[in-house]
């Protein structure tokens, strides 16, 4: 297999989300692979711009769009914007999410909605306006980052278990739509994986911890960079027949029921 398979030069890719965290872990992967890669954040314009700087300090080719993904008219300017000043967008990794721990009986219908806008309404938002240049050139990548919760239930995240849920349906029907234009729409669901958010319930002992290495067969979190390969295949060429699925990236979490707490 030649390895222009997986050759992304020449290539722009919008990573929505991509500050930090899994997102800039996805997007340097797909930098390294040649792409120009611009840097979509909401927080603040220090954040972004202390981020493309680190992208740039690995020799990547990086731009910062400071906006919200769930304004559509915020959206619909910025990826005109992109454009006309960096090239026609071919590829959209829909990452940006947020997640609100709360149960169902307890949450407000605002926060429900919150987690709803940003996770499932936006990733429709941002692909319909990037997909219609797409459509245009008859070529184009669109990767929506779904979750373990797309297929499972867990207490006090049902808004977010609901959006992503409806994240992998969307990632599909896109699919249906789009492959006529050579578009191809899949998704990623990562496992649970050691970042900062996650420091502190890795310690050694801590309950999580303990049912995390006990559930996942591969006996261990995921590293942001695990996701680096299945981004940048279905980024690629080497994906150009693969539309609709969502690789999940969980160290098999999902193909077994778990084991005994007395099993090794």
């Amino acid at each position: 297999m030649s390895i222009k398979l997986f050759d992304l030069t020449g290539k722009v890719a919008l990573i929505t989300g991509s500050t930090h965290g899994l997102g800039m872990a996805m997007a340097k992967g797909i930098g390294n692979a040649g792409a120009k890669i611009i840097v979509n954040g909401n927080s603040s314009q220090e954040k972004l711009d202390n981020a493309v700087k680190a992208y740039k300090k690995e020799g990547i080719d990086a731009y910062g769009y400071l906006f919200n993904v769930a304004d559509e008219h915020a959206v619909k300017t910025n990826i005109a914007k992109i454009e006309q000043e960096i090239g026609p967008i071919d590829i959209l990794v829909n990452n940006a999410g947020i997640i609100k721990r709360t149960p169902l009986v307890d949450m407000e219908v605002a926060d429900f909605e919150a987690v709803i806008d940003i996770d499932l309404v936006a990733p429709f938002i941002v692909s319909k306006h990037v997909v219609k240049g797409m459509i245009e050139r008859q070529s184009g990548k669109i990767i929506n980052i779904c979750s373990m919760m797309s297929e499972l239930g867990r207490n006090s995240v049902g808004a977010y278990a609901a959006a992503k849920g409806g994240l992998k349906m969307l990632t599909q029907s896109m699919a249906t739509e789009w492959a006529k234009f050579n578009i191809q729409t899949n998704g990623i669901g990562p496992g649970y994986f050691a970042t900062s958010q996650t420091a502190p319930i890795r310690i050694d002992g801590h309950p999580f911890n303990e049912f995390i290495m006990g559930r996942t067969p591969a006996g261990r979190w995921g590293d942001p960079e695990d996701l680096q390969g299945a981004a940048i295949f279905l980024s690629s060429k080497a994906s150009d027949f693969v539309n609709g699925h969502v690789v999940y990236v969980d160290g098999g979490i999902l193909a077994t029921i778990g084991k005994p707490a007395n099993e090794n």
